[in-house]
Formats: structure tokens, sequence, C-alpha cells
């Protein structure tokens, strides 16, 4: 808009510059995703001080208020495209169930997930206070969960949660799902996906407990692997070597987005094949199957599910030639390359008898065919009456979508999938 401006008032040089610095500030912040080492912060430093500039000049030719109103207009163009977005991805409440307290809640917590969560919010104690019998992953060695939590049923175990991460968390869920007995999550893990997802407290796991003695239990999915429980998703090719990363642990977001797009050009791995309900996709860099679809804009598996009882597994596939097609996708500039579906089984081959698969963000070898499957609302979830997080996450510009939306008005109500 100031350029518009610029150029009705006869301010050619105001015109150059300004259409010159948007120019500088794209492609700047397309060297920024694409580049690395010092040409990568030259590009950033770039990208920050061109509209500076191009701000200062409009302000010293009296035209602030050009400035400002332009400012305006990308602020309500935001928040239509938001709203536009959100009327097409409608969401409805999850349903609670009231239940009485458990007799014999029993807890398996590991004291260094999260950096130290257990203790530095004294989940034990706490815990114990409400009447759990605990259990500490202290080890020595690897400790089976999943054999820990299943003596627990035996010894009459009416309720089994985790103090721990999304790993540790699905492998009990497992249990509790194959015994039907109500599961409890406390967010001590890392980033807590899965506790995200549900509405839970991230910053003070000790909020969790409170679903013991005064809970309401909902309904969601469970997925399999080969028959091994995840409760977020699973990766393979690309996807599953950034997993492997030893960075991945402490920083997911950074991780992926540092080292997506050079994988993505440059992986020459296994050949994968993937079956998604009807459709084959052969030769995919990089699969994300999760419990539950994430929202059209995450490729990553990043941020999160409005629902996680749709009965459905989300499905993306990324195919790409280079590193440019790469941060396109990521971007969400260009669809070329890249499928989104959702389905109730997904089975994905390679000309190997064995691949690397990230579930629930722990690295694995498996035997191919890997066959992924989801179990509607085989999973009780005990949860606090009052949670933070249930309200509707705020949907991420999508600009592939928004254009679907305006091309097709009349299918606004409808999935992406559908759409298309």
């Amino acid at each position: 808009m100031p350029v518009l401006f610029a150029g009705v008032l006869g301010t050619l040089g105001l015109l150059i510059v300004g259409t010159g610095g948007m120019v500088v500030t794209v492609a700047a912040l397309y060297w920024f995703l694409t580049r690395r080492g010092v040409p990568r912060w030259v590009s950033l430093g770039v990208a920050v001080l061109a509209p500076i500039v191009i701000v200062v000049l409009f302000v010293r030719a009296q035209m602030l208020w050009v400035v400002l109103l332009s400012y305006a207009a990308a602020l309500l163009a935001v928040i239509c495209a938001r709203v536009a977005l959100r009327r097409g991805n409608p969401s409805t409440p999850t349903i609670e169930y009231p239940t009485p307290p458990p007799e014999h809640p029993f807890l398996i917590m590991n004291p260094r997930s999260g950096g130290g969560k257990v203790a530095k919010f004294d989940l034990r104690r706490k815990a114990e206070e409400l009447g759990a019998e605990v259990v500490l992953l202290e080890g020595p060695g690897t400790v089976d969960v999943a054999a820990v939590a299943r003596q627990a049923v035996v010894r009459g175990a009416d309720l089994l949660g985790v103090a721990g991460g999304d790993g540790t968390q699905a492998l009990v869920a497992g249990v509790a799902a194959e015994h039907n007995l109500p599961f409890l999550v406390i967010s001590a893990g890392t980033r807590n996906h899965f506790a995200m997802d549900l509405g839970l407290d991230r910053t003070d796991p000790a909020t969790c407990l409170d679903a013991v003695h005064d809970g309401v239990e909902i309904r969601v999915d469970l997925g399999t692997i080969n028959g091994l429980p995840f409760v977020n998703n699973v990766s393979f090719g690309v996807y599953a070597e950034i997993v492997r990363s030893p960075a991945y642990r402490d920083d997911k977001t950074a991780t992926v987005l540092r080292l997506l797009p050079d994988l993505l050009a440059e992986h020459s791995d296994s050949r994968l094949i993937a079956r998604i309900g009807d459709t084959t996709v052969a030769g995919p860099q990089a699969i994300l199957v999760s419990n539950n679809p994430y929202g059209n804009s995450d490729l990553a598996g990043l941020s999160r599910r409005d629902r996680l009882d749709r009965g459905v597994l989300g499905a993306v596939t990324v195919s790409v030639a280079n590193s440019r097609e790469a941060i396109g996708l990521l971007r969400r500039t260009r669809s070329h390359g890249l499928t989104q579906r959702t389905t109730v089984e997904i089975n994905v081959d390679a000309d190997t008898p064995q691949i690397p698969v990230g579930v629930d963000g722990e690295s694995l070898l498996m035997d191919t065919p890997v066959r992924c499957v989801i179990e509607p609302e085989a999973l009780r979830v005990r949860v606090p009456k009052t949670r933070p997080g249930i309200r509707p996450a705020a949907p991420a510009l999508d600009w592939i979508q928004l254009r679907d939306i305006a091309r097709h008005p009349q299918t606004g109500s409808m999935t992406l999938d559908e759409a298309r």
C-alpha cells in the first residue's frame, strides 16, 4: 500500500525503493531459510533492516499515515484469514464422562524426564498422599515399562498413569487400553505433546494429579504400529532421521526446521512406498503418520491436534527434488509433492528388510512392511475437570487452504481433503 500511494503522489524514488525493499526482504528471508553459516545470518540482518529502511523513508516523506494504514490492513487480513480457516475446520467439545475416583491408582514416574520435573514438582510425595502407588524408573539398566504396568494390573491396580515422556506414556497407555482401565497423563516430559492435546497444564505437572480425586474421563483414539502403541505420531524416511538426531530431544521444533530442508533434498536411503487407504505414494522422502490429523499447515507434527477422537490416522507424505521445493512446502506456498490424507490404516513398505521409524520421539528399527492402524476410543483418559488448554487452537495461516476456500466458497465448511 505505501508503494501504491507513493506512485499516486508522484514520488518515483519512494516507489522504486519500496518495491525494491520488498523484493530484497523476501529474497533475504529465502536465503535465511536455505543457507547455513555466515550467509544465513547476513540474510537475516538484511531481512530485518530492509523494512525498517522503507518505513523510515516513508516517515520522512510525511507518509506515516499510509504506513500505519498498511499495518492495520495487514492485521485485518490475518484476522479474516484465521476466521475463514476456523469456519473450514469446525470443532465440537469432547464428551466428558463422570466416574468415581480409583481405589488403587498406580503411577510410573521417570525422575530424569523433563530435566527432573518429578523431583522439582515433588510429584511422588503428592501422588502418594492421594493414595497412589508410585514406582520410579531409576534403573539400573533399561526397565520394561509395559511389564511393570501389567504386574500392577495383576496386583489390582484400577488406574495406570505416567509422569514421563510421550514414548513412556504410549507404552503404559497400551496396557491400560488392553485391560480397559483409565489412564492418567502427568505432564512431566520435555515437550508433552500428548498432554498438550488433552488440554493439560504443561507448566505445572502437579495439577494433573487433581484428576485422581476430582476427575472425569474422556475417550480418545490409540494408534498402533506393528502392534506397538503410539499416542502422537510415527515417522519414516527423513522424519525418522531427524528423530535420531541427538538435538531432537532437546528442541524438536528447531531441529526439524534446521535439518529437514537439506535432508529432503539429499535423502537417498531406502525407497519407501506408502499405501494410504486407496492411495499409493511411491518414493516419498518423508512420511508422518499421526494419531488423528494435525492442522493442514503442520507438516512435521510440531503443533497440536484439536481432537483425539475422530477415529482416523493423519498421513503426510513429502516428495521434493531440492531445498527450494522443501522450503516451499514448509512455508505452505506450494503443494506439489505433498500428500495429506486421513484413513484408518496405512502400510509402509521399503526395498530393505528393516527401516528406521520414529515412534513418539523414540527411534526404532522395524521389519517391513510396517502397518499402522487406529483403534477408535480405545483409551479411557482420566483428566482434571478444569484444564487450561481445552480451548481450540487458533488455526495457522495456510495459504493453500485459503486459496481453495476463495476459489470454492461453497466448500468452506469442508476439510481440506474433502475440498480437494
